[in-house]
């Protein structure tokens, strides 16, 4: 069966914040080796999560996993995007979604924040 991932992210008015939502994507996409990778965005930018599910529809696959590009599990991981996935599938009864976990408190992410910290300390002469 063919897959698509779609990431959701929030979505920003700063156009900066956006492109880099797709830039992770397409990194995503390149480390993942999975041929359909898209992103959607929960608000204030297009294409919504309904658009991007029918993004995915439109490559004719039969799953997508949806992943939250969400640090935090706020309102719009616990509540906002289950309901999108709800809504969607009302509107694609025979196709297979499955969310997958935020990004939450991750090692990884830890260890970028420290070297965003170093970086930071070494440019301001502190360290």
């Amino acid at each position: 069966m063919k897959t698509a991932i779609l990431m959701m992210a929030h979505g920003s008015r700063v156009a900066d914040a956006n492109d880099a939502a797709r830039e992770v994507a397409k990194m995503v996409q390149e480390i993942s080796g999975m041929e359909i990778v898209e992103v959607a965005f929960r608000e204030l930018h297009e294409p919504n999560i309904q658009q991007g599910i029918d993004a995915c529809v439109a490559h004719g696959v039969q799953r997508i996993l949806l992943m939250p590009y969400f640090l935090f599990m706020g309102a719009h991981v616990q509540h906002d995007l289950p309901e999108e996935i709800i809504e969607a599938r009302k509107r694609y009864p025979e196709l297979i979604m499955e969310m997958g976990e935020h990004l939450g408190a991750h090692r990884k992410l830890a260890e970028i924040e420290a070297e965003r910290i170093s970086e930071a300390l070494t440019r301001l002469g502190w360290s």
